[in-house]
């Protein structure tokens, strides 16, 4: 059969590169916050994420989806989930990457600046370096990163149980991966999970009504028997879970194995997988638990705060997972614009597709910059400013990065007209990352969630305070952000009221993303998101920046290669 037409006008997808070199923003807001950062094990990282082999991984996982194995041939419950080999490859990649627990095995020798200056030299902020990898590996598979995100926040948490911590410390920050079902002395390394949602309840885990019986004491502490549901149940293939249960003192956390010390099974029943829009190479479940033996962390009757210790962390990585995958869906969209042509030109060259272009770069490098400004306070534990940066910027980031994500993704997608909108071939990638965004913005507390948490950090003394001193490095470099500067404390200082708890998250956001770039992007962007998205010269759409705007030079600091 003889060919009807040539093909021409096709892009070459957007692998082998090296996605840490490429992003200039991600560089310069390490440069800030760690100046004296090893960035080496990046670079790597940055190699390996970008390589079309581990791209391939990612695809495979993706679409040969986790399957529940309830029973083995012979009618034996084995409640296993049976992944696809490019999981356990991307899995093996991230631990190794150190994305997990591994940070809690370093020191945190915190620097002591003021805010704007430069970081102490020779700190070594592993939970900033990890965060940085945390967003590069976001953008080769993000679903994967769920059980090694929850494996990373479990550890504050768990060091309540001095006993357990010490058995399973060791293995929760080793650099291994080992996915068999068997006792965690026996593994090189191990990766937690969490329980706390039920039918009834949802956000409000106070309503929960899993039942935990005390069932004496043993070496890990005071132990129970758990009867009960979770209808959330975070990656069930890990070794352990964090759990909320109803003790005699109230909803306590309480430590629950896959496997038990004596080498038995757990009374842990995967009842179903849950088929969720994206997240789709990672398992959630819902699970039963009848007669389940789990372990006190922490103080009884205490288990909303103790396990809010995790879901800092877990909260920290919503942001940096959605900005990771902006960042992906920017480097996809000006890769397709710099090589596909329309109406004689090519689109990257094209008015309004600058302007979307760049309106998306913008967004894009202020979401990296405010998520690494959180991830840097973790790192400074004993510092009072950090602290309360940390209590004040985790909501704040959780909410409106991740409510940006939706329609960040839908915009990159329309650059990429019918081509993004397919699940086939190096573009498909994008409908991948279109039914990933929603899953940051709901996990650990949705929209209203951290609103509610923004105000109770606002009851602090220091909040106030402490804004305006980070705000402080940016005074008169804009009229816009200069206003909305002096008008936060008061607002701060006043809490305002919850029906007004979304408008001030948003404006704290913008008022600190605007802080950050004043100190680490170029004065093209700087000035074009202080006027777009303070001043108001900017729409209701990306793409409706004001003409003033210096287009290409936005364009070409974000480009991929």
């Amino acid at each position: 059969m003889s060919a009807t037409h040539e093909v021409f006008n096709q892009v070459d997808p957007l692998v082998d590169v090296n996605l840490f070199t490429g992003n200039r923003a991600l560089q310069d807001a390490l440069r800030f916050n760690a100046p004296a950062l090893d960035t080496a094990p990046l670079h790597a990282l940055g190699v390996l994420a970008g390589s079309a082999e581990m791209q391939t991984h990612a695809r495979l996982a993706n679409v040969f989806t986790p399957q529940l194995k309830s029973h083995d041939r012979l009618g034996h419950r084995i409640d296993q989930v049976e992944f696809h080999p490019s999981y356990h490859a991307l899995m093996t990649a991230a631990t190794a990457a150190g994305l997990h627990g591994t940070p809690w095995g370093s020191p945190h020798p915190c620097p002591l600046p003021l805010a704007g200056e430069g970081r102490g030299e020779g700190a070594a902020n592993p939970h900033l370096s990890r965060a940085a990898g945390f967003m590069l590996f976001t953008e080769l598979e993000s679903s994967t990163l769920c059980p090694i995100s929850m494996s990373y926040a479990v550890t504050p948490a768990l060091r309540d149980n001095p006993a357990i911590y010490a058995d399973w410390a060791p293995q929760l920050t080793s650099r291994a991966y080992d996915p068999a079902l068997k006792l965690w002395k026996d593994k090189p390394g191990v990766t937690m999970g969490m329980g706390m949602t039920e039918k009834q309840g949802g956000s409000d885990v106070r309503a929960n009504t899993t039942q935990a019986v005390p069932a004496g004491s043993d070496a890990w502490g005071q132990r129970f028997s758990v009867t009960g549901h979770k209808w959330f149940f975070s990656a069930p293939m890990c070794d352990a879970f964090l759990i909320l249960a109803q003790t005699p003192s109230g909803l306590s956390c309480l430590f629950l194995p896959r496997v038990l010390p004596d080498g038995s099974m757990n009374q842990l029943f995967i009842q179903r997988l849950k088929d969720k829009l994206g997240n789709k190479a990672n398992a959630s479940s819902e699970v039963e638990f009848a007669g389940a033996t789990a372990w006190l962390v922490g103080e009884e009757g205490r288990g909303v705060p103790q396990i809010l210790a995790m879901g800092t962390m877990t909260r920290l990585d919503c942001a940096l997972g959605t900005s990771g995958l902006m960042r992906q869906a920017l480097s996809i969209a000006l890769n397709h614009t710099s090589q596909r042509k329309a109406f004689g030109k090519l689109l990257i060259h094209q008015p309004l597709m600058k302007n979307v272009l760049a309106d998306l770069a913008l967004e894009s490098e202020a979401s990296t910059a405010l998520a690494l400004r959180l991830a840097r306070s973790f790192d400074c534990p004993g510092d009072e400013h950090e602290r309360a940066m940390q209590r004040l910027l985790t909501p704040v980031a959780k909410f409106w990065i991740c409510k940006r994500g939706s329609h960040f993704a839908q915009e990159a997608m329309e650059c990429l007209g019918g081509n993004g909108y397919v699940e086939e071939g190096g573009e498909g990638i994008m409908a991948r990352i279109y039914r990933e965004m929603p899953v940051n913005s709901i996990w650990e507390g949705a929209g209203n969630i951290m609103a509610l948490d923004l105000l109770r950090a606002l009851r602090k003394a220091d909040a106030a305070a402490a804004l305006a001193h980070e705000l402080a490095p940016a005074k008169g470099m804009h009229p816009a952000l200069d206003h909305l500067a002096q008008s936060l404390p008061i607002r701060v200082e006043q809490m305002a009221t919850e029906i007004e708890a979304r408008r001030l998250a948003q404006d704290v956001a913008l008022a600190v993303q605007a802080a950050l770039l004043a100190q680490t992007a170029p004065a093209a962007v700087f000035g074009a998101f202080c006027d777009s998205r303070i001043a108001g010269h900017w729409g209701h759409s990306f793409g409706s920046l004001g003409s003033g705007v210096d287009f290409d030079a936005i364009i070409q600091r974000a480009q991929p290669r």
